[in-house]
């Protein structure tokens, strides 16, 4: 017969970003006797948006969307930097108190759930020394990529350059390019973000790519948004402003997968409005793919392509051949001068933090599991994790997480069971990757991920509509989850 222990906390929830500050809200107000606690690796609140400071840093989605459902966004920029998207964070964690919930400096290594005692047992470590935790839940709310290093391809003659280069993920305090000329190779997110930053104050700012992205401009401001909030206050703008930016977000991503041409030929007619006469849009902007087969980047109120118009930065589609002394010799022949180098290449990806999950003191093997409903592991009890969208904004499906956690939790305590499992008891499902995303940071790193199946709930919806329905309204009781 099982028997149980009173573990130190109800929920363990690892890491304070936007994901984990939002899934202790929703547990704190659902359940306000249950314990928790927040295990952070770094020493304060925010992930993504305090680990990043490369000069302009900012969402690449709006922040009716990527705020919280339950926290109006009140500034007046949709698309918004950095810094005021960590403040944000940080006020959501201190009005509640959640703040003094944090242990910073513990990074989890370990996690071993006991079926007999019916709890995981968590080793972080902290300040070099080995801690444990016990936790009937575990909610893993870490991302997806390496906190400690970025990608970065193997460059030749990277030891001849004379100048400095930089990985934005670890941007130096200390550097000074107002003046100089500067390379950022890339042509992503970062790469679009940083260059119309940095070309301000640079001599030059040049955005060298292997091949193009699909580039979008958006008003920073959204003026019906912004219209709403003084008509009828933050409270009730907000949801509507939510709901008009999904509706928009759904429709150009469904349009993209069934009417391709149609939306490359809009994004060229707005990027011919304010690009310079005769500019080479095929070379620099028409990628080969189609649109939102890779995330389609954001630039607010058009900012890279005001940044070309006024010469201050250029695109360049090459190959790089080597780094010298001065820059960079491409493929093509030319030469590229540059003071500064910045390797704008992309993440390297990391589930649950690097974490190793255990099963009875079996290393779980996370390639043989299945994504139950992009956010549980089958034959892993009582543990959750949280992955966003990458056709919307990430904290759309974070909440709709949180809150069928929730859910579950009170089903549970309804009918005086401590644990839930879901299992995979149906022999046609097939496997397929978690993420069916061709962006080159996935496709290095997927076979180290869990599997989604060929049908649902073993699948990691990207619809949010689709999930809205699942996670918030249908019965926890499929007879896919076990509970006892």
């Amino acid at each position: 017969m099982s028997t149980s222990i009173t573990p130190d906390v109800d929920v363990l929830i690892v890491g304070a970003g936007l994901s984990g500050i939002g899934a202790a809200r929703h547990l704190q107000d659902a359940f306000p006797r249950k314990t928790f606690t927040i295990l952070e690796a770094r020493d304060s609140i925010g992930g993504t948006w305090d680990l990043f400071r490369y000069p302009g840093v900012r969402s690449d989605s709006d922040m009716q969307t990527l705020g919280y459902r339950f926290r109006p966004w009140t500034d007046e920029k949709s698309i918004a930097d950095g810094p005021a998207i960590l403040e944000y964070v940080r006020a959501t964690a201190a009005e509640s108190g959640i703040d003094q919930r944090i242990r910073f400096g513990h990074r989890m290594i370990r996690a071993d759930w006991s079926s007999t005692d019916r709890v995981w047992t968590v080793t972080a470590e902290h300040a070099g020394r080995e801690v444990t935790l016990t936790a009937r839940f575990l909610y893993s709310c870490t991302g997806y990529y390496r906190y400690d290093e970025g990608f970065t391809p193997k460059f030749e003659g990277t030891e001849r350059f004379r100048g400095r280069i930089v990985h934005p993920q670890h941007w130096p305090v200390d550097l000074d390019y107002a003046g100089k000329k500067v390379v950022v190779i890339g042509s992503g997110a970062t790469a679009v973000t940083l260059v119309p930053a940095m070309a301000g104050d640079a001599e030059h700012v040049t955005m060298l790519q292997r091949s193009p992205t699909y580039i979008a401009s958006l008003p920073a401001k959204d003026p019906i948004n912004n219209t709403l909030r003084r008509l009828v206050g933050d409270r009730i703008a907000y949801p509507i402003s939510r709901w008009k930016n999904v509706a928009i977000s759904i429709l150009v991503y469904q349009l993209s997968q069934r009417k391709p041409r149609l939306v490359k030929k809009f994004l060229r007619k707005a990027q011919e409005r304010q690009l310079p006469a005769g500019y080479d849009i095929d070379t620099h902007l028409t990628p080969r793919y189609n649109p939102w087969d890779q995330r389609l980047c954001l630039v607010p109120d058009g900012d890279l392509f005001r940044s070309i118009r006024h010469g201050t930065a250029s695109i360049v589609t090459d190959r790089i051949s080597t780094f010298t002394e001065t820059g960079l010799a491409l493929e093509s022949g030319t030469q590229l001068d540059a003071d500064v180098i910045v390797t704008a290449t992309g993440l390297n990806l990391l589930i649950f933090g690097g974490a190793q999950l255990l099963v009875d003191g079996t290393p779980v093997s996370l390639p043989e599991t299945l994504a139950y409903k992009g956010m549980m592991l089958s034959g892993i009890p009582n543990f959750v994790f949280t992955i966003g969208y990458t056709n919307a904004s990430w904290t759309l499906k974070a909440d709709l997480v949180a809150e069928y956690f929730c859910r579950l939790l009170a089903r549970m305590d309804g009918r005086g069971e401590t644990v839930c499992v879901p299992e995979n008891d149906d022999p046609t499902i097939t496997t397929r990757p978690l993420l069916d995303f061709e962006a080159g940071y996935v496709q290095r790193s997927i076979d180290q991920f869990p599997h989604s199946g060929s049908r649902a709930p073993w699948q990691l919806g990207m619809s949010y509509v689709h999930d809205l329905v699942t996670l918030r309204h249908r019965t926890v009781d499929d007879g896919v989850m076990h509970f006892s």
